[in-house]
């Protein structure tokens, strides 16, 4: 029977290291499987770090260029605003002009509308006629003279 016990617990230890063997495979895949996955984790984590370093970057990008744009339309602004204002002068200028040049031909279209102004029968027309400035013959050379504008004249 000893022969017997002995085979029996050798078949035990058979079994149990054939078990343990098992055991030590299963935990072996285990601990694989679980560097495996925190090595897997670590690199998703990574990826998420590198992509928010990524989206901090162009951020940071989109507000430089933002900042810029806005300086530029703020700077095209005020050139429009100035653009806008000396055209505003140059047209109220324009209007004074063109007053003068119509207030001067109806000066030159009474002048030569009046021919016979200055005959000496109309002796007396002439000298109520000589408080207007423009009838006065002494005042006919400068209705001849080109109007000359000076710089002076355009102050704002």
């Amino acid at each position: 029977m000893a022969s017997s016990s002995g085979n029996s617990s050798g078949s035990t230890q058979l079994q149990n290291s054939g078990s343990e063997e098992q055991v030590m495979l299963v935990d072996q895949r285990k601990r694989k499987r679980m560097l495996s996955n925190r090595e897997s984790a670590r690199r998703s984590r990574m990826r998420k770090q590198k992509y928010l370093g990524d989206l901090m970057a162009q951020v940071a990008q989109l507000r430089t260029d933002n900042n810029q744009i806005l300086t530029t339309i703020n700077v095209t602004t005020q050139h429009f605003l100035n653009v806008e204002a000396e055209n505003s002068i140059l047209r109220a200028q324009m209007m004074e002009l063109n007053h003068r040049l119509d207030s001067l031909n109806e000066i030159l279209n009474y002048i030569n509308t009046s021919n016979g102004i200055f005959e000496i029968d109309h002796h007396e027309d002439l000298q109520t006629s000589a408080d207007h400035g423009f009838v006065n013959p002494l005042n006919l050379i400068y209705l001849n003279q080109p109007i000359m504008a000076s710089p002076d004249l355009f102050q704002y």
